[in-house]
C-alpha cells in the first residue's frame, strides 16, 4: 500500500485533481448551451402550465375532465401505436433483407431507405397528399381498372393521417433494427441449420430473438416521435384528426391560451417520459438511441 507521503502518490494525486478541473472547465459550456436550450424552456413551460393570474391547476383539471381533451390524447396513442405496428410489420422484412443481402444490394436498400429520410417532411406529406386525393393517382387508377366506382376518401381522415406518419417514420424504424441485425453472428445459423433446424425453425429460434433489442429500440422511437407528430397530421388529417401536437396549437394561434397549451404540453412531456422510463427497465436507454 501506497504511504500518503509517497511523492508517486502525492503527484498522481494532483494530477487527477488537475484532469478533474480540467473536464470541469470544457464541460461549463455544452452545461451553459443546455441549460440555456432546455432547462429554463422547460422550466417556463412548467410555470406557465401552474400561472393564470395566479396559481392555479385549472388547466391540468381540465385536461382530465374535458371530453375533449381526453378524446385527443386517446386518438394521439392510439395513431401512434397502430403507426409503430405498420412500421414494424412493413420495416422488419427491409431491415431482415439489407442485413442478409450481399454489399452492393445491401447498399441499394439502405439508399433506398435513407433517401426519404432526407426529404423533408413537409415534401413528403404533400407528395401523399398529391397522392391521396380524390382526383389523385390512387383513385385514378383503382376507378381506371374498375374496382371501384366512386373515388375513395383516403386523406383528411385517420386513414390520411396513418399512411402518412408510418410512410415518414418507417426509416426511424428499419435502421435501429438493421444494426442489431447486422451483429448477430452468422456462425449461429450455421450452427442451428447444421443441427438440422429448417431455415423456418433456425430464424424463429435463434435469428428473431436475437434481433428483439433492435425492434423494441425502433418501436420506442418510432412511438415516441409519433406522439409530437404536427406537420403530416395537420395535411393529411384535415383539422379532423386531432392529435396532441394541434391541441397545442389551437390553443396558442386561435384562443391565445399558452397556460392550457403549457400544461397540454406538459403532460405529453410526462407521457414520453413514462415511456422511456418503462421501456428503459427492458433495455438501457443508450441502446435505444444508439443501438449496437
Amino acid at each position: 500500500m501506497q504511504s500518503l507521503s509517497d511523492p508517486t502518490a502525492i503527484l498522481a494525486r494532483q494530477h487527477a485533481r488537475r484532469d478533474h478541473r480540467i473536464m470541469l472547465a470544457l464541460s461549463v459550456p455544452s452545461a451553459a448551451i443546455v441549460f440555456l436550450l432546455l432547462v429554463l424552456p422547460m422550466a417556463w413551460l412548467l410555470w406557465q402550465s401552474f400561472y393564470d393570474k395566479g396559481f392555479t391547476l385549472g388547466h391540468y383539471q381540465r385536461i382530465f375532465s374535458d371530453p375533449a381533451y381526453l378524446g385527443t390524447f386517446w386518438l394521439t396513442f392510439r395513431i401512434s401505436l397502430i403507426t409503430t405496428l405498420l412500421a414494424l410489420l412493413l420495416g422488419y422484412p427491409v431491415a431482415f433483407a439489407a442485413a442478409a443481402a450481399p454489399p452492393r444490394w445491401r447498399l441499394f436498400i439502405l439508399t433506398l431507405v435513407l433517401i426519404p429520410l432526407w426529404t423533408s417532411v413537409l415534401v413528403r406529406a404533400y407528395a401523399w397528399l398529391i397522392l391521396l386525393q380524390r382526383s389523385g393517382v390512387i383513385n385514378k387508377t383503382l376507378l381506371g381498372m374498375g374496382w371501384i366506382d366512386q373515388p375513395l376518401s383516403l386523406i383528411h381522415n385517420e386513414l390520411g393521417t396513418l399512411i402518412g406518419t408510418t410512410h415518414i417514420l418507417l426509416p426511424f424504424m428499419i435502421l435501429p433494427m438493421y444494426a442489431t441485425m447486422q451483429k448477430i453472428p452468422r456462425e449461429l445459423l450455421m450452427a442451428g441449420s447444421s443441427l438440422g433446424g429448417s431455415p423456418s425453425h433456425v430464424f424463429w429460434r435463434v435469428f428473431f430473438p436475437l434481433s428483439l433489442p433492435g425492434v423494441l429500440a425502433g418501436t420506442t422511437l418510432v412511438f415516441v416521435l409519433c406522439l409530437g407528430f404536427y406537420i403530416t397530421p395537420e395535411l393529411l388529417g384535415g383539422g379532423k384528426t386531432m392529435m396532441v401536437s394541434m391541441l397545442v396549437s389551437r390553443n396558442v394561434e386561435l384562443y391565445n391560451q399558452w397556460g392550457a397549451a403549457s400544461a397540454v404540453s406538459v403532460v405529453l412531456l410526462i407521457c414520453v417520459f413514462a415511456v422511456f422510463a418503462v421501456i428503459g427497465r427492458i433495455l438501457p436507454i443508450e441502446r435505444i438511441v444508439a443501438p449496437r
